[in-house]
């Protein structure tokens, strides 16, 4: 079956560490890895094939929430031997995305079905698929980014994959859809073009290619070594 092993240190382990953790061909495949904020703990989830990979890890203090194929929540307590707490139905296909808010009050997870669900700490265990606060359907592909503000807790960014194209921002408090405050977001893509993109907040404006596709080199045209050879001369 697949497995979340947490790793705890005493202390961090030293910046010169090359590897501390190693999982075994036969233990399976590493298929998601997050340390937590304290640093002193290590999650990895490891696919032996035997049922559903889970790809999603979220920590929030001591609780680390992971998500997987079978669209199943599920809350770990790292704080104990048997670390496995409440589960619940999340999605009705796999989660692809897992974000806890930076105060650490609401869970926002995103599936295949293009759905995102936010969810408040304060709900208690329940397999009701109702059980979330809001529900978010306005993306046209599986949502596999999710991003908290660091400035603005109840604020979300979102983005779906090849058939969306769109980056949309959430106040999870109200569930509206936003677009009115002027900031920017850095987000990167993939398939041909492997870049980095900073946009404008509003309007949704593309600001600024930090890495683009690289550039065949070209020939450097001959040049003369004779010293200031390329200043006019004034006569």
């Amino acid at each position: 079956m697949n497995r979340t092993q947490i790793f705890a240190y005493k202390n961090k382990p030293p910046i010169s560490t090359t590897e501390f953790v190693n999982i075994d061909e036969e233990e399976g495949i590493v298929t998601s890895i997050a340390w937590a904020p304290d640093g002193c703990h290590l999650a990895i989830e490891v696919e032996n094939g035997d049922q559903a990979r889970v790809g999603s890890l979220s920590w929030n203090n001591y609780i680390l929430t992971t998500g997987g194929m079978d669209g199943r929540i599920v809350n770990n307590d790292a704080r104990v031997r048997h670390h496995i707490g409440e589960s619940y139905r999340g999605h009705r296909q796999e989660i692809c995305g897992f974000r806890w808010s930076p105060l650490g009050q609401q869970l926002a997870s995103s599936g295949n079905n293009n759905v995102i669900h936010i969810r408040d700490r304060a709900m208690g265990s329940s397999n009701s698929l109702t059980r979330w606060l809001h529900r978010f359907e306005e993306h046209r592909a599986a949502v596999k980014a999710l991003a908290w503000c660091p400035f603005q807790a109840n604020l979300l960014a979102s983005s779906g994959g090849g058939g969306d194209h769109c980056i949309k921002f959430w106040n999870t408090h109200t569930g509206a859809c936003l677009n009115s405050n002027e900031r920017e977001l850095l987000s990167s893509h993939g398939f041909t073009q492997n870049q980095l993109t900073l946009w404008k907040y509003l309007p949704t404006l593309r600001f600024w290619n930090v890495f683009g596709t690289p550039q065949a080199s070209k020939l450097v045209p001959k040049t003369s070594t004779e010293p200031f050879a390329n200043v006019n001369c004034i006569h």
